[in-house]
C-alpha cells in the first residue's frame, strides 16, 4: 500500500505525458489520481494499529545489495499524518489551479503530481539513501512550478530556493555516509541504536541542522521562503507552506532525536533561542508588510518557531504538540494562501491597500477568511489553539523563560492577523474594482470546506489525529534514553 500511495500520482504523471495533451485531460487525469491516492491514505490510515509504536506497511526489498542499500518503506505515528496531510492538499491544489493555469497545463499537472509521490516518499522512506533520493528528487518539480508558472521575479525566486535547500542538503549527505560507514547500513531503523560518542553527535548533529533549518526554515536562513511564496502560484504556495516546511522539521523527529539524543540536548538552548528570534523577530516583520502573501509568509516562519522550540523540549506535550501544530499549519496557512489567491485571481493584486470592504461584496469569502484567521491567532475551539497550547506547556515545564518570550508570539501574531483582516474586509470599499466582486464559486468553496471542517474537528475533538502518534511519540522518548544508555555503556567499554 505504501508503494501504490507513493508512486500512483507518478505513473498518473506518466499517463499525462503519453495520452493527457488536452488540458481538460491533464486536469481530470491529475483530479482524480490526487483523489485515488488520498483515498488509499485514509485505508492507510483505517489499517494503521494506534497501539504499536513500530513501523507498519513495511517493505524491504534489495536495491543495491552490495552497498547495504535497500528499498524500504514504512510508517509509524509520526510519519503516517504528514502522508494524510500531502494527499489531502494535493486535490485541493489541482482543484485551485482549475482556471488560474492556463499555460502548459499539463506539464504543470505532472509537475504537482511528480511533487505529491517524491514528498509522500520523503516520510515513507526507512532507507537513508532512497530519503536522499526523494528528498533531492522533490527539488526539481517544485523549482519548476515556481520558476514556470510564478510571478515576474519567479527565476530569481526559484534559484535562491534551489540554492538554499540544495546547499543543506550536500552536508546531510555527509552526515549520512557517516552514520552508513559507522552502523555498516543505511537502514534508519537500526541506524536509530547505533551508539555514538559525543563528539561524533555534535558534528552528525550540526550537518543535519544546516539542512533541517533551512528547510523549517528558522532563522536566519528564512530569506528565501517570502520570495518564493510571493512569486509561487498559489497551490505552488499551499504545498509550500502544507507540506515542504513540515519536511524539515519531520528531519528533526526522525533523526536528530533518536539518533543524536546526547547532541539534541545539548543544542537545545541554540534551537530554543533561534525559535524564539524567529517567533517574535519575524511576528514583528509581518506587521510591517504591505503584501498579502507576505505576510502570510512570514507568519509562517514565526508559527513554525513554535514547533520547533515544542520538538525540543523533550517531553510527551512539547513533542505531540509540535507534531499537531505542524498539521494544524499545514492546514490554515494553506486555506490563507487559498484564500489571497481567490481574491488574486479577480484584481490582480496582492497589495492590503488596494482591498477594503470585501465583506460587502463578499460574504462567504468573507466569513471563510474570518474562520481562517481566527484558527491561525489561535482561538479557543480552532486547532491552532490546541497545537500551541500544548507546545507552551511542554516548553513551561522545560524552561519558563521560554513560555513567556513565546507567548509573546501569540500576542503579535493576533495583532498582525487581526489587522490584516481589518484592512482586507471591513471598512468602506476604496478600490472601484472591488465593488464588481464575485463572491466563492461553487469550486472555491468546495476547496476550503474539508480545511474547515478539520480546522473544527481538531479544535473540539483532537483525540483521533493524537492517537495517531501518541504511542509514537512515547516510544521516541523512551527510545532517546536507550540510546542514552547504550551511548554511556560504549564509552564505558572503551576506557582503560
Amino acid at each position: 500500500m505504501l508503494t501504490l500511495v507513493t508512486f500512483l500520482p507518478l505513473v498518473a504523471a506518466l499517463v499525462i505525458l503519453l495520452v493527457g495533451r488536452q488540458d481538460a485531460t491533464a486536469r481530470l487525469v491529475a483530479l482524480v489520481a490526487s483523489l485515488v491516492t488520498f483515498a488509499v491514505s485514509l485505508a492507510l490510515v483505517a489499517g494503521f494499529d494506534t497501539s504499536k509504536a513500530s513501523f507498519q506497511f513495511v517493505q524491504d526489498v534489495p536495491w543495491l545489495p552490495a552497498f547495504g542499500i535497500n528499498y524500504r518503506m514504512g510508517v509509524d505515528g509520526i510519519s503516517l499524518p504528514f502522508v494524510l496531510l500531502t494527499a489531502l492538499l494535493t486535490p485541493i491544489c489541482i482543484l485551485a489551479s482549475w482556471q488560474s493555469i492556463q499555460k502548459r497545463v499539463h506539464e504543470y499537472m505532472v509537475a504537482f503530481l511528480a511533487l505529491e509521490s517524491f514528498v509522500i516518499g520523503v516520510f515513507c522512506a526507512l532507507d537513508f539513501i532512497l530519503f536522499y533520493v526523494l528528498w533531492e528528487a522533490m527539488l526539481i518539480p517544485m523549482f519548476l512550478i515556481i520558476g514556470v508558472w510564478g510571478g515576474p521575479r519567479r527565476v530569481y525566486a526559484a534559484l535562491k530556493f534551489f540554492l538554499y535547500t540544495l546547499a543543506g542538503s550536500v552536508l546531510m549527505l555527509i552526515a549520512i555516509l557517516a552514520l552508513g560507514l559507522k552502523g555498516g547500513t543505511f537502514s534508519i531503523p537500526e541506524l536509530m541504536g547505533l551508539p555514538l560518542s559525543f563528539n561524533v553527535q555534535v558534528w552528525i548533529f550540526l550537518a543535519f541542522f544546516v539542512s533541517f533549518a533551512v528547510k523549517v526554515p528558522m532563522w536566519p536562513v528564512h530569506t528565501w521562503l517570502p520570495d518564493a511564496h510571493v512569486e509561487a502560484p498559489t497551490a505552488g504556495s499551499v504545498i509550500l507552506a502544507g507540506i515542504l516546511l513540515k519536511m524539515g522539521a519531520y528531519g528533526f523527529l526522525r533523526f536528530s532525536l533518536p539518533m543524536l539524543p546526547d547532541a539534541s540536548h545539548y543544542f537545545a538552548p541554540l534551537m530554543y533561542g533561534l525559535s524564539l528570534v524567529a517567533i517574535v523577530y519575524t511576528a514583528l516583520v509581518a506587521l510591517m508588510q504591505t503584501d498579502l502573501k507576505k505576510l502570510i509568509a512570514y507568519s509562517s516562519v514565526s508559527h513554525m518557531g513554535f514547533v520547533t522550540i515544542g520538538l525540543f523540549t523533550f517531553n510527551q506535550q512539547g513533542i505531540e504538540g509540535g507534531i499537531l501544530q505542524m498539521v494544524n499549519h499545514g492546514i490554515v496557512s494553506g486555506a490563507l494562501f487559498l484564500l489571497v489567491g481567490v481574491v488574486y485571481d479577480r484584481l490582480h493584486t496582492r497589495e492590503i491597500a488596494k482591498f477594503g470592504g470585501l465583506a460587502l461584496r463578499m460574504p462567504v469569502y468573507a466569513t471563510f477568511f474570518m474562520i481562517f484567521t481566527m484558527a491561525s491567532v489561535g482561538l479557543p475551539g480552532t486547532n491552532g489553539f490546541i497545537g500551541e497550547f500544548l507546545i507552551l506547556l511542554g516548553a513551561y515545564q522545560s524552561s519558563k523563560g521560554v513560555a513567556v518570550v513565546a507567548t509573546t508570539g501569540v500576542v503579535l501574531g493576533a495583532a498582525y492577523m487581526l489587522w490584516m483582516y481589518k484592512k482586507v474586509v471591513f471598512g468602506v470599499i476604496r478600490n472601484p474594482e472591488v465593488e464588481h466582486l464575485s463572491d466563492l464559486s461553487a469550486r472555491e468553496v468546495a476547496l476550503f470546506l474539508p480545511l474547515l471542517l478539520l480546522v473544527f474537528w481538531i479544535g473540539f475533538y483532537p483525540l483521533p489525529f493524537m492517537d495517531l502518534f501518541h504511542v509514537s511519540v512515547q516510544h521516541l522518548l523512551v527510545q532517546t534514553d536507550v540510546n542514552k544508555v547504550a551511548m554511556m555503556a560504549a564509552t564505558a567499554a572503551a576506557l582503560p
